[in-house]
């Protein structure tokens, strides 16, 4: 399947993780050896029970699974399910780590990464925005994004949208969007398409940042001012893309929806031919709320820039459901089945 085995942490241990990585694998049914699984054993085994999973479901004893020392004081035995925690939030942190070790000696070609807690790392003294930012600093990269792809079950299109900003308050948005940040963005895409993709000559959707794009500066000035002009720039400097834009905002994710659902006015095909291989979004919600809107269960979040292939499920922790046995795999199944159609 892959030419190097792919790294799956269990996220915080008190959230969704286990379970979902858990009923992810009983349900692909894929072989064990082009796995690590890195969280603890007794956490593990203790959700298989729970969830009543037999040997012929999922035989955790044919599975590598690798336990990171945690530091002496910490009782994993305390670690409650839907109870966020200094020591929940050091185990996830050391099965990241432990990860991240793995790609860097080249003993993985990626990582699935499960959901953890922000709140619960920063009680455990660690103080990362979230795990992107660990595992670029750990990689040594300073620029990076988060592109989120989802495959639709009514007419196999794929989804692909990328984030230019991501975790910044609306209105820091205008102020952080520059020439530079856009450029680089972009670059990372087209890179991105080429290399994991195969799409030499991306066709590629950018939205413009204010109502209607601005309405030639009547609602905004930022469109005006200089988007349009570096978007002319990027045309010359990626004669291989297609980009069009600024598409405003509201209809941007038209064709994307016919794509998805089939158009009812055309043929399923012809909804995918005029739609786009990415969709660039300006900010956090202008790009994940309508992928949301289409393909909650199935959007996988894949951080772009990395030396190694990194997906995760578009979801969080879920505590309030945790230990519960009802967290849907959905989103986990698609995040390492990106993973593997990627490192292949």
């Amino acid at each position: 399947m892959t030419h190097r085995s792919l790294a799956i942490t269990i996220g915080d241990p008190a959230g969704i993780g286990p379970e979902v990585i858990l009923k992810a694998f009983a349900q692909l049914h894929y072989q064990p050896d082009n796995f690590i699984l890195i969280g603890h054993r007794s956490i593990l085994e203790a959700t298989a029970l729970r969830l009543n999973l037999s040997k012929s479901d999922l035989d955790l004893e044919t599975w590598t699974i690798i336990e990171p020392s945690l530091n002496s004081d910490l009782d994993l035995a305390a670690i409650q399910s839907g109870n966020e925690s200094a020591i929940s939030g050091a185990a996830s942190f050391a099965y990241l780590n432990r990860a991240i070790d793995f790609c860097l000696d080249q003993t993985c070609g990626g990582i699935v990464t499960a959901p953890i807690s922000k709140t619960a790392w920063k009680a455990a003294g660690h103080h990362y925005p979230g795990q992107t930012e660990l595992l670029a600093e750990r990689a040594q990269v300073e620029r990076f994004g988060m592109m989120f792809v989802a495959k639709s079950p009514h007419t196999g299109w794929s989804l692909r949208t990328l984030l230019a900003t991501t975790h910044i308050p609306l209105a820091s948005v205008p102020t952080t969007l520059t020439p530079e940040l856009l450029d680089w963005k972009l670059d990372l895409a087209i890179q991105t398409l080429r290399d994991q993709f195969g799409l030499d000559r991306p066709r590629i959707a950018i939205s413009g940042l204010n109502p209607h794009s601005g309405e030639n500066g009547q609602l905004g000035r930022e469109e005006a001012d200089w988007m349009n002009t570096w978007l002319a720039t990027a045309r010359t400097k990626h004669p291989q893309a297609d980009l069009t834009g600024l598409v405003p905002p509201d209809t941007l994710w038209v064709k994307p929806g016919q794509a998805w659902y089939g158009d009812r006015t055309a043929t399923s095909e012809i909804a995918q031919i005029n739609a786009h291989d990415l969709y660039f979004a300006l900010y956090h919600d202008q790009g994940l709320i309508p992928t949301k809107l289409l393909a909650f269960d199935l959007a996988v979040n894949t951080t772009i820039g990395l030396p190694f292939i990194r997906t995760s499920p578009d979801h969080g922790t879920a505590f309030d459901i945790a230990g519960r046995g009802i967290a849907d795999p959905t989103s986990t199944i698609a995040a390492i089945n990106l993973a593997i159609d990627l490192a292949t």
